[in-house]
C-alpha cells in the first residue's frame, strides 16, 4: 500500500505499507474477519483543495470516512473492530526542532487517536512516534500485524 491508499476487504488479504511521518490506521473484525487500513500523510485537506471531489486517504478525516462508509455498507458497528495504528515517526527531528517547523508526525499522531475514539472503535494497539520508518505487515485472516522500526534518521543537508 502506498501513501494516501486505502484498502478494505477481507480474510483471503495480506497488506503491507512503509510509514514514515504518514500514520496507518488498521481496522478489523475478529468474528467476521473482514477490516483494511488507511495510510494517511495529513490530519485534513487543505481548504483550497476541498472541491476536487471525492475522499481522499491522503488526508485522516477523509480516510476515517471511508472506513465509516465500509462499515455502513457491511452493517457492522465501530464497537465490534479492533483498531491498531502505527507510524508517526519523525523523519528530520532537527528540522522539527528549529523555530516554526511543524511537527507533522506528532499532528498526524494526535489526529489519528482521536479519529478512532471519537468514532467508538478501541485500541487495542499502537506504535506510534519515535524516529525512523516502520515497515508494517498485516494479514486479514488472522488480524495479526507485524511491525519493524528502523531508526536511522536522516540527516538534512
Amino acid at each position: 500500500m502506498h501513501p494516501g491508499e486505502f484498502y478494505f476487504g477481507d480474510r483471503h488479504t495480506r497488506i503491507r505499507t512503509l510509514l514514515g511521518s504518514c500514520v496507518s490506521i488498521i481496522l478489523w473484525h475478529p468474528r467476521l474477519l473482514i477490516g483494511g487500513m488507511s495510510h494517511f500523510m495529513l490530519p485534513a485537506r487543505g481548504a483550497r483543495s476541498k472541491d476536487s471531489g471525492g475522499l481522499d486517504g491522503r488526508y485522516a478525516e477523509e480516510a476515517m470516512q471511508l472506513f465509516l462508509r465500509e462499515l455502513h455498507a457491511g452493517k457492522t458497528r465501530p464497537s465490534e473492530y479492533q483498531a491498531k495504528l502505527f507510524g508517526g515517526g519523525s523523519m528530520f527531528p532537527d528540522a522539527t526542532k528549529s523555530a516554526g517547523a511543524s511537527d507533522i508526525s506528532g499532528e498526524n499522531i494526535e489526529i489519528g487517536r482521536a479519529l478512532v475514539k471519537r468514532h467508538g472503535f478501541r485500541i487495542a494497539v499502537e506504535d506510534l512516534g519515535g524516529t525512523g520508518h516502520r515497515q508494517v505487515i498485516f494479514d486479514l485472516w488472522s488480524g495479526n500485524v507485524w511491525v519493524r522500526q528502523h531508526k536511522e534518521v536522516l540527516s538534512r543537508r
